[in-house]
Formats: structure tokens, C-alpha cells, sequence
């Protein structure tokens, strides 16, 4: 079988990026989210290398531990649900920040429409489109048919369209 815990820092080093996404999408804050994100690895770790449950789908795995913690998260806080743009981070030093505040205000009106939609559209979205996940993973995920998924993904769309006009036209 191998050395499990090889085997575990070869999924960890592949998915701590997209947990660590979803998991900040939806609670909007680093602290809170790096904290959710050790708590998801931890845990899957564990059952991990208890030997005792194969992991056949570890991506799938990790965000049902992360969307657990998340709703956890809210229901021990009793909080609202709410994205920030803390996350967006621009890498190249060289952008102007004139630059740089333009996308901030488009991301914070893209995360501030995102975060108004259904959870399942939220996360249909995330998984799609942030993490480029194809849509029979997409569809694992949400445990739904590719077809449900597809309906839900256009959906998805429309709404934040939807809510992208009317937060533009506030503007």
C-alpha cells in the first residue's frame, strides 16, 4: 500500500489550495479560514491513515469535511454568510494601484453578488469556475446528476447575472 503518510502530503500538497479557497469564500476572513482548512486536513488525516474507510474520491473527501466545518462554523457563530476580498491578492508588484483598487471594486462586487446566491450555486460556481473541476466532479460533489449539474450551473449564471445588474445599477 505505500507509506501513508506520503501518500496524504501528495493529496494535501495538491488540494490545500482549492480547500483553502472555498473555505475563504465562505467565511471571509484568513484567520477563520487557514484555521477550517487545518481543521479539514486534520480530520481527513485522521481517517486517512486509520486504515479503517478507503478514500476512493479524496477531493471530494476533503470538501464534504470543509462544507461540514463551514456550516458548523456559522452555526456556532450564528453569523450571516458573507465574502470579502481580503483574498484577492495581486502578484506582479509592478500593477499601479489605481489598477489594483479597480480590481479589488469589480472582485468585491463579484463576491458581494456571489455571496446572495444559494449555497449550491455558490459552490457549483466555485467548483466550476474558480477550480476548474470538470462537471462530473462538479456533480459528485453536489450529489446530482451531470444534467442537475448543468441546469444548476446555468442557474448559477443567471442569478449572478442577475445580481451583478442590480448591484451595478446601485452603483
Amino acid at each position: 500500500m505505500g507509506n501513508p503518510q506520503k501518500k496524504f502530503s501528495k493529496i494535501y500538497d495538491k488540494y490545500i489550495d482549492r480547500i483553502y479557497r472555498f473555505i475563504f469564500l465562505k467565511v471571509s476572513s484568513s484567520e477563520i479560514a487557514e484555521d477550517l482548512t487545518s481543521e479539514t486536513f486534520l480530520r481527513g488525516w485522521r481517517v486517512f491513515k486509520s486504515d479503517q474507510q478507503e478514500i476512493d474520491n479524496p477531493q471530494a473527501f476533503l470538501y464534504r469535511i470543509a462544507r461540514n466545518l463551514v456550516v458548523d462554523f456559522y452555526r456556532d457563530k450564528g453569523k450571516a454568510q458573507v465574502i470579502s476580498t481580503e483574498y484577492v491578492q495581486i502578484e506582479d508588484s509592478r500593477v499601479d494601484l489605481g489598477k489594483e483598487a479597480e480590481i479589488g471594486s469589480d472582485m468585491k462586487i463579484i463576491q458581494s453578488a456571489l455571496s446572495n446566491l444559494k449555497e449550491d450555486y455558490q459552490n457549483a460556481i466555485i467548483w466550476r469556475y474558480l477550480d476548474d473541476l470538470p462537471i462530473q466532479e462538479v456533480a459528485k460533489l453536489l450529489g446530482k446528476s451531470e444534467q442537475a449539474t448543468r441546469t444548476t450551473l446555468h442557474r448559477a449564471l443567471k442569478s449572478l447575472k442577475s445580481r451583478l445588474n442590480q448591484d451595478i445599477h446601485l452603483v
